[in-house]
Formats: structure tokens, sequence, C-alpha cells
């Protein structure tokens, strides 16, 4: 681990102007994916600006009757706040299903937007890794890529995103608040991450020096119809292989609004809106998941070691439009895929 300072930002600005001084500093707040980094010699930061004394903690109701998730939030706070558990069971579902409750008492909401992707070639600094080094190659493609990514690859990364909040919230079209040294906006979850291109060390569109102070949460129906669907090596304590968040709002059988959108595939969270539009108007049932299964997955590329999260990602498409549409989402108790 490399020599740093360290500055406990007592406000919002003062955060922004540590950052935008200094092209290597890192926030830090619960240090959950960060420190584990900075061990493996994977970041190494000249400047730490701890943020954990920021008022970024609150869970509020916004006018137009959604909610506000402070970054400061924890992941354990979201996951059982009422609010949340019962307008938007989606979200409480896919934090419950991720970690463990000692790590999601420590991990916060912004923290878990810029987690970094999964791939043992970017944590182990004695191979090549164009994340880590541009230009240096991705040994991933010919090698250990069991984990790696099916859809939106390029020949510079395969890497996965690998939380399970920032699936739900993609389903949910949260919008992140952010504030930088030009001051504040907002970007679309479906904006905010990005497909490795030619870029692949670039993991989002934060600019330098930019802060997220909140996450909002669009008004929504979908408590009744949803599912998060987490399909791994090991019912605890694992990454996903593929996951599917599915939100539902029906009219008796027919499916008036969809909302699908899969963790573990790719270098983020993966929405098809093309997809959602084949489900709506349309009664429910397997055959027409399974065309919009299809759909997805019609570009999808395996690689020698991920070629089965071609069916795994399809059958689990069709299980979560399953269980959204029948009102029985996957319990994060008895982990087991009934």
């Amino acid at each position: 681990m490399n020599r740093f300072s360290y500055l406990r930002a007592g406000s919002v600005e003062e955060a922004v102007k540590a950052a935008a001084a200094d092209a290597s500093a890192r926030f830090i707040a619960g240090g959950t994916n960060l420190v584990d980094l900075m061990k493996y010699n994977v970041e190494r930061p000249t400047r730490l600006i701890d943020i954990t004394r920021l008022p970024l903690n609150a869970i509020e109701e916004t006018e137009s009757g959604g909610l506000r998730l402070g970054a400061m939030t924890s992941n354990d706070d979201v996951a059982h706040d009422a609010r949340v558990q019962s307008r938007y069971p989606l979200l409480a579902s896919a934090i419950l299903a991720g970690a463990s409750p000692q790590l999601r008492n420590a991990a916060t909401t912004g923290g878990n937007l810029l987690q970094r992707t999964r791939c043992y070639y970017f944590y182990d600094t004695g191979t090549p890794c164009n994340k880590r080094e541009p230009g240096t190659g991705c040994p991933a493609t010919f090698g250990r890529n069991r984990i790696h990514a099916i859809l939106g690859t390029s020949d510079h990364c395969i890497a996965t995103h690998p939380s399970d909040m920032c699936v739900a919230l993609a389903a949910l079209e949260a919008l992140i608040q952010v504030a930088g040294p030009d001051g504040e906006r907002t970007i679309p979850m479906s904006e905010f991450h990005r497909l490795p291109g030619d870029r692949p060390e670039v993991d989002t569109t934060l600019q330098h020096g930019e802060i997220i102070t909140a996450v909002e949460l669009p008004p929504a129906d979908f408590g009744a119809h949803h599912t998060y669907l987490k399909l791994r090596d090991r019912l605890s304590y694992a990454f996903a292989l593929v996951s599917v968040a599915a939100a539902l709002r029906m009219d008796g059988n027919t499916i008036v609004e969809a909302r699908l959108a899969l963790g573990g595939v790719a270098h983020k969270p993966w929405r098809d809106p093309d997809a959602e539009a084949m489900l709506r108007g349309h009664p429910a049932s397997a055959e027409l998941f399974a065309g919009v299964a299809d759909h997805i997955l019609c570009e999808a590329k395996g690689f020698e070691d991920n070629a089965f999260k071609i069916d795994l990602a399809r059958r689990g498409i069709v299980r979560a439009l399953s269980q959204a549409a029948a009102g029985t989402p996957q319990s994060q108790t008895d982990k087991r895929i009934r």
C-alpha cells in the first residue's frame, strides 16, 4: 500500500474542492471496496477524502412522491426502511441478496454505485489488464473467464459489474444526483455506468472532482409484482453469475408496464427497452417470457468458460418474469430458487 494523505471533509464543497485539486484523490466512506483495492495495490490514491461526516445519510420524501436516498445511507438502512420495503421492495430485495449483514451495515448507497468491476486479472497486479493499465491487454478474453460478461463486451475488456443494488436501481430508473466543481447535476441511472468500449478504465460518467450526493427513486407502482432473482455458485455471500430484476404492473393477467434489468452479464447493469416493450399489453405467459429472453440474448457472446451463462440468463429471465407476474417474489431469506 502506498503512502497517502488524509482529509476529513466538513462539507460537500470542501470534499469537491479537495478532489478536484488532486487527480489521484479518492473519496472514502464505508471503504468496503476501496480498501480492498488499496490492499491489493490496484488503487493507489495519493489522498483519501473522508466523507463519513457529511450530512448525506437521510432518506427523504420528494415532491414528486418518490424517495431520496442520501449517498451516505447504509445499504442496511435502505433495505430495512419501511418506505423502501412498501414502495420499492425490488430495491430492498436486491440489497438483501448481496454481501453479508456486516458489509451491508458499512457499505453506502454512493459507494455501491462506484464498485469496480469484477475480474480476476484486474485484482492481480502481476498480470496485464486494460482496466488497471490501459493498453496492456485483456488476458480474460483467452484465460479464466467463467465470471465474465456475455453482453456489451469489447476486445479491451469483458469484466462484469458486481452490484446487486445497481441492477434494481436500473430497473427503477433511479436518478443519481452529484455535485462537482461546475455545480450540481442529475445523471439517469441508465447513463451513469459505461460499457468498456476502448476505455475500460473508466467505469462511470462522473467527471473529475464530482461526488455523489443522493439517489432519487421516482414514484413507482411495482410493489405487488416484482422479484430479484440472483443465480450464484452458493446461496450466501457470493456474487451473481446472473441476476434479474423484474418489475411489472398488471391488469389481471395482462402486463401494463414492465421493467427488466440484468446483473452479472455486462460491464454495467443491462437493460433492454425493446424487450420491455415486447411485454407491454400482452398476457403473461412462459412463451412470451421466452421470446423476451431470446431477444435480450440474441447478441450474447460466450467465451471458453462462461458460455453457460447465456442459457443460465435465458432461464433466469423466464423464471424472474414468471415470479413477478404471479406476485411471488424470490425470498432473500430462503434463497433456494423455486
